[in-house]
């Protein structure tokens, strides 16, 4: 996605950026002081962060009847899960809220990196508290049966399945909305330039990102690129749209967010 921009592939103008390589649950805590003018973000972090952060129309990471899966070393039902101590990588994450939709209530849970949530759960503890499922983003959703570990549900199916097959919003470009109509519409523009050129110069935009790949194999890694950086992080559509309102509105109701939010989407 940000390959172009990072390695100088595109004209940024009178503009520069500099890329800090973050997990996503750190990147939404630094949001809340408006620190970056451009950052990954969470869709569950937007929900607080809307008046700080426009959301970009390019650069959606959506679960298309996939997504964040909750593992475990035994099955679980959904009922039996409730009661489980689940190993998440962070409250703010779409992940997080998402298995409270699933679950439909508060849960236990320890917040655990989220490159450790396999081995945690592997382990069935973490700084001396009991594990007993994880939740894993990224590309654990690939690896995870490395560790004899059982799929309890994929929540990206679980979404599709309940909303006449709408993706599963993740993650979203956050733009700071005090930069100025002009800045946001041609730093969008930028953003999308560059996630195309990615796109279409795959093998060395792979390449690239295969430097912060965690023990994933060219195959392994170019099918993980694929599901999360596609058609849907060119632009959201009207159907991504759909579903992050759709999505918000649900943890509102669900009172895991604060206020009923209407998403402000920006284009370049």
């Amino acid at each position: 996605m940000f390959y172009a921009l990072a390695c100088d592939k595109i004209d940024t103008g009178n503009y520069r950026f500099e890329h800090e390589l973050v997990d996503i649950e750190t990147l939404n805590r630094r949001a809340f002081s408006g620190e970056l003018e451009l950052t990954a973000i969470s869709i569950h972090a937007y929900a607080h962060l809307h008046d700080k952060y426009a959301i970009c129309s390019c650069g959606a990471s959506m679960g298309d009847n996939y997504g964040p899966m909750v593992i475990a070393k035994q099955k679980y039902s959904r009922d039996e899960l409730k009661s489980k101590t689940i190993a998440v990588p962070g409250t703010l994450t779409s992940a997080f809220l998402g298995l409270r939709m699933y679950l439909g209530a508060e849960f236990e849970y320890v917040v655990v990196p989220f490159d450790e949530i396999i081995e945690v759960t592997a382990a069935g503890e973490y700084e001396g508290k009991q594990v007993d499922a994880g939740l894993i983003i990224h590309e654990g959703q690939l690896t995870y049966q490395r560790q004899d570990l059982q799929l309890i549900v994929d929540l990206g199916v679980w979404w599709h399945d309940r909303t006449d097959g709408l993706p599963l919003p993740l993650g979203a470009n956050g733009i700071r909305k005090d930069l100025g109509e002009e800045t946001i519409r041609e730093v969008t523009r930028l953003l999308k330039e560059s996630i195309v050129y990615g796109l279409e110069n795959r093998q060395p935009a792979l390449d690239y990102a295969l430097q912060f790949g965690r023990g994933l194999d060219n195959s392994l890694a170019d099918k993980f690129v694929g599901m999360y950086v596609n058609d849907w992080t060119i632009d959201f559509g009207d159907r991504g749209r759909e579903s992050v309102t759709r999505f918000l509105k649900e943890g509102y109701e669900l009172g895991a967010i604060p206020e009923l939010i209407t998403p402000e989407f920006v284009s370049g």
